[in-house]
Parts: C-alpha cells; structure tokens; sequence
C-alpha cells in the first residue's frame, strides 16, 4: 500500500477539514522522523502510518471503539497487520497493545503535539505556519487554556519516552517540537496553512 492508497482511505471515511489536517501534521513528522533515523527506509511508510492513524475516528468518535473498529476495516481492505498494530500501539490503554519499536514510539510522540502546533497557527492573522516561531509556541504552551485539548503532560511523557528509545534520551521536548515545526512548515500547502485561510 502506498500513500495514495492510504489518503484515498482517509478521504473516504473523513470529510472534517481540521482532522484531516492533523493526520497530514502526523504524516509530515512521521516522514521527517523516519528519514532522519534511517530506520531501512522508512520515510514514506512512517508517513503512511501517519496519515492512517485517526482515519477512523470521524465514524467512531469515542476511545471505546477508535482505533479498535479502524483496524477491522483496515484489515477487511488488506492492509498488513504491522500497519495495524503500530496504529493500535498509539492508545496502549484500550488496545493492549504496547509500543515496541521506533515507529510506534515516533507516531505518539508526534500526535498531539501537531494539534498546539496547528492552533498557534490558526490565531495568527496570516494563517501561515512558515510565520510561526518556536518562541510563539512556547508562549502558547504555558497557556494551558490555549489549545485545552492538547494534554502538556502527556507529550511531555511521549516526547520522552520516543527519546529515550531512539535517541539515547538526547532529544529534549522543546528540540523535538522544533522538528515537529519543521516538517509541518514543509507541508504547508498541502495543510493549507500556507496564508490561504487568511482573511
């Protein structure tokens, strides 16, 4: 299965603009996290897994079916069941599945910190994330108000387990959000949120 494959999925069970983009945030930094790591290649197939990750949850909006009932249909359209358990491995607590290896820990890490990332974007009159600073984000991160949604605890936590597990605990949160950044403001238009939603 390609990316292709896997947006056409998407499209299919997902017509919310603002999920559709966080699961193209996941792909961006997935991608930049598999390429940077080398892990055989994985650039691409990391983003694939990203952008797979909440293709479901449109259709099943509660932690008592999502990721669980997505993985039955990914299973029904022949998806390989590696794709499937990294996908289930990003809610640990209702799947039973842990994380094991470098993509699993990459896709947690990456996943709600895309949200804090999109939202000091979106308050910006510009629209645009290549406008958008490490130092804004920061500020917005105090503001625990700003962008509720986004658990700080919880990507404090992620961010440092996918550290400790591919990088020797080297990477610190504030580098890895910086990254995060990077690879989003690579994607912009494909995100829309290249100063298109302005005005």
């Amino acid at each position: 299965m390609d990316f292709q494959s896997a947006w056409d999925l998407v499209c299919e069970y997902v017509s919310d603009v603002g999920l559709r983009r966080h699961m193209l945030s996941v792909s961006a930094a997935m991608r930049y996290y598999g390429e940077r790591l080398d892990v055989d290649g994985a650039g691409a197939y990391w983003g694939i897994v990203g952008i797979l990750h909440d293709f479901d949850w449109e259709i099943h909006p509660d932690l008592d079916q999502h990721p669980m009932k997505g993985s039955e249909i990914l299973r029904q359209r022949g998806w390989d069941e590696e794709t499937i358990r990294i996908i289930l491995s990003h809610y640990t607590e209702g799947t039973g599945v842990e994380r094991e290896k470098p993509v699993d820990f990459a896709l947690l890490a990456c996943d709600e910190i895309t949200g804090l990332i999109i939202a000091t974007t979106l308050v910006r009159p510009s629209k645009n994330i290549a406008e958008v600073q490490l130092k804004s984000i920061r500020k917005k991160w105090k503001d625990r108000r700003f962008a509720a949604g986004v658990d700080r605890d919880h990507v404090t936590e992620v961010t440092a387990d996918f550290s400790r597990i591919c990088f020797d605990g080297s990477l610190d949160l504030w580098e890895h959000i910086g990254n995060v950044l990077t690879a989003m403001q690579a994607s912009a238009e494909a995100l829309e949120l290249d100063g298109r939603l302005a005005g």
